[in-house]
Formats: C-alpha cells, sequence, structure tokens
C-alpha cells in the first residue's frame, strides 16, 4: 500500500466493495455466458474490417457519424430487417439504441425508471447481472415460479392482485422468455399473450430480454412478446454477444420515442465504438444466416455432449436439462443438496461452475433459491475438455460428500 493520501476515506458511500485483481480462468471453466473460440467466424470479421474501412473508415473522425447518438445506421437498419424476420417485430430504426453490450441497456432502462424503494418482478430465477443492478437501484424485486415454460402466468397474476391489493404498482416485469437464463426454457405463444394481457390489465409494461433468442436450434420458433404489442407495452433487448462474441460488446434497446428519449441520456459514454458497429454490420449483413446455422449446430454437438457427461459421470440422480438452444444447462441435484458445498473441491480440480443460488430472487432463502441446482456453460470447452471436466467435476462432488 502507498503512504501517500488515504483514498478510503474519500469514496462515496455504499458503493461496491473493491474488486480483486483477478485469477486466471480455471481450465475447466463452466461459467459466464462465454462464447465458442472454435465458431468464431475470425476470417470472416477480419474481412467484414477490411471492406467497410474502405468505404466508410474516414467517418470514423467525427462524434457520431452515420447515425447519430442512436448508433451507426446500417447496424440498426440490419436489426430493423432481422427483429421483422426472426422476431415478428416491427420498428423503425429510430425505435433502435445500440448499446455497449445488453447490460448497458438493462442498467440504462434502469436508470430511467427506477428509484429506490420501486418494485419490478420477474422470474424466481434469472441473470444475475440483472438482479444485481436491481438491487444496487434499491428496487425491491418480487421472484414468479417458473414450471418448463417459464414465469407462470397464473403466479404472475396472483403476484400482481397481492401488490396492487397493497397499493404497490411494479414499475416493469422484467422476463427472459426465449432461452431463460439460467433454466434455459422457452415460454410458449400462449403464455407469451397471457402475459402481455396481465400488462395491460395491470398496467405494468414488460420488459423483455432476449439476448439468447437467436441460439434456438429449431428454424422456426416462438416471436418475441414484443410482436404481440401494438400499444407499447413492451421495452425489448437484445445482444451480439452470444450470437457473435461477448468481446464484440454489442447489444441494442427496442423502444417507442417517448421512452427512448428518456433513456438515452442515461448512455453517458458519447456512443458505443463506431469501429465494432461497422464491422459487425459488415460482417452480418453477408453471412448472418450461414453464420448462425454453422453456430447452432456446433452449440447443439457441444449441449449434447455436456448432457451425456453429466448423465455418465453423476449417474441418474442428477438431472440435466435439455435445453432447446443456448449455451446453459441448468442441473438438478436431489433434494438436501447443496452444490455450493463443492466449490473448493471443485476449484482444486481446475473446475469452475455457478451454484443454483447465484441466479435466485431469493438467494439467502435456502427453501427457495435452488441451492441443489447448477447452471453449466457448455460453449467455451472443447467437446473432450468437457468429458474431462465433468469427471473431475464429480470427483469433487464425491469428495464434498454430495454424491
Amino acid at each position: 500500500m502507498s503512504s501517500g493520501l488515504d483514498y478510503t476515506k474519500l469514496f462515496a458511500k455504499d458503493i461496491p466493495g473493491p474488486s480483486s485483481r483477478g485469477e486466471p480462468d480455471p481450465p475447466y471453466n463452466f461459467t459466464y455466458g462465454h462464447g465458442s473460440p472454435d465458431l468464431l467466424p475470425i476470417e470472416g470479421f477480419v474481412d467484414a474490417a477490411a471492406d467497410v474501412f474502405r468505404k466508410d473508415g474516414r467517418s470514423l473522425a467525427v462524434y457520431h457519424a452515420n447515425g447519430g447518438g442512436l448508433g451507426y445506421l446500417p447496424l440498426r437498419e440490419f436489426l430493423v430487417e432481422k427483429l421483422a424476420k426472426h422476431r415478428g417485430i416491427q420498428v423503425t430504426a429510430d425505435e433502435i439504441l445500440i448499446t455497449s453490450g445488453s447490460q448497458q441497456g438493462i442498467i440504462a432502462v434502469m436508470d430511467a425508471f427506477l428509484e429506490p424503494g420501486d418494485t419490478v418482478v420477474t422470474e424466481m430465477f434469472s441473470y444475475a447481472g440483472t438482479l444485481g443492478n436491481l438491487r444496487r437501484h434499491g428496487a425491491e424485486v418480487v421472484g414468479v415460479p417458473l414450471d418448463e415454460e417459464g414465469m407462470r402466468t397464473d403466479l404472475l397474476e396472483k403476484t400482481l392482485t397481492d401488490l396492487q391489493s397493497r397499493g404497490i404498482k411494479p414499475k416493469f416485469i422484467y422476463t427472459i422468455p426465449t432461452l431463460h437464463n439460467p433454466t434455459g426454457r422457452v415460454m410458449g405463444m400462449e403464455r407469451r399473450r397471457e402475459m402481455l394481457e396481465l400488462s395491460r390489465r395491470f398496467g405494468v409494461p414488460i420488459f423483455e430480454d432476449e439476448c439468447y433468442a437467436d441460439l434456438v436450434f429449431e428454424k422456426e420458433y416462438e416471436h418475441a412478446i414484443r410482436s404481440l404489442d401494438n400499444s407499447n407495452y413492451v421495452l425489448h433487448v437484445g445482444s451480439f454477444s452470444k450470437s457473435l462474441a461477448p468481446g464484440v460488446r454489442l447489444g441494442y434497446v427496442v423502444a417507442p420515442w417517448e421512452v427512448m428519449s428518456q433513456i438515452l441520456p442515461f448512455k453517458m459514454d458519447i456512443g458505443t465504438s463506431t469501429m465494432g458497429q461497422m464491422i459487425v454490420a459488415e460482417f452480418l449483413e453477408n453471412n448472418f444466416d450461414s453464420h448462425m446455422e454453422h453456430l447452432k449446430s456446433g452449440l447443439e454437438r457441444k449441449r449434447d455432449t455436456l448432457i451425456a457427461a453429466l448423465k455418465e459421470h453423476f449417474g441418474p440422480e442428477v438431472q440435466p436439462s435439455e435445453p432447446r438452444g443456448g449455451m446453459f444447462v441448468w442441473v438438478r441435484f436431489p433434494e438436501g443438496i447443496d452444490t455450493r458445498k463443492a466449490l473448493e473441491a471443485a476449484k482444486a480440480e481446475g473446475v469452475a461452475y455457478n451454484p443454483g443460488p447465484d441466479w435466485a430472487v431469493y438467494a439467502d432463502d435456502d427453501e427457495r433459491n435452488g441451492m441443489n441446482y447448477v447452471r453449466l456453460c457448455y460453449a467455451l470447452l472443447t467437446e473432450s475438455e468437457t468429458w474431462e471436466g465433468i469427471e473431475r467435476m464429480s470427483r469433487a462432488f464425491r469428495e464434498a460428500g454430495l454424491t
């Protein structure tokens, strides 16, 4: 520690705890939403960068060139077509904001809507980044149980009715309806209609996170909730981090201008990197369909490999989900097992995983925090690494007395 000024007395109150310098990722890393290095279209990126820089590179010298504060216009125009074709969403380019990853969009929406003490309704288990940011905004988070189709709308109705009886109107319903994180479940169209009907009846907007929606393995699948909405009850966020790579750091928000105009001031970075937007727009314009077919085929093989390895090394008492796409398997261990107890033994084996409570609204309540679950990302590792990693993970669980 330096002997100069003591900054600890100058930091603002209630800031997050200090970060560690970090350690190298373990060799068998099943955490985070890492992409697949072996499925990354590097040569396509190289060609796209060369082409677009020759055509439009000098515009990098100007703030907000070719699109203004909403983002690079060709990328937003690509999204207009993609959202219409693949998600059933009809919007204009002026209703799309490009962000530095979808999480920036999620935080900007929170900044525009939330004050300490506001209530937000979400699935009982949800994306840890969203839950953490809701807590940092001082929100009261109310979790609704899931079944095989995601958030149960009968219990959502009960929750909204109960809150209304207590004079509480949530600011929004945050949901991940397509390849839900962490469970991988996909909400059926009828339930999407039911959720939208509840949104209208109670006057509570839906904040729909479709970060993983491009990764459903079937060619035809459920459209977004936003596709059913003709009266601006649904805000929508998506990402290129899963369809391309996390390092791309590009996402987007879809909202009507009266909402977008209030979100935009909270995007305080003077604009997302135009260079990245240019390369992605050029690449996707010519390669989206072929790239997604290649990516999903590779991810499907990796999913099947992980499930096979779990069944072989953990046996029938452990029940992995079989998601229709994405990059995660949600694994159920017998009741009473606390998967957190194997974390240190797994670390010694070079394995990292996320126990269920990492994704729980009620993380401290062992009756509702999914302590007997783990979420495993199957995208990063090769198939041979997955087999070895799950073998090591099973050994760690035995050492911890959990199997």
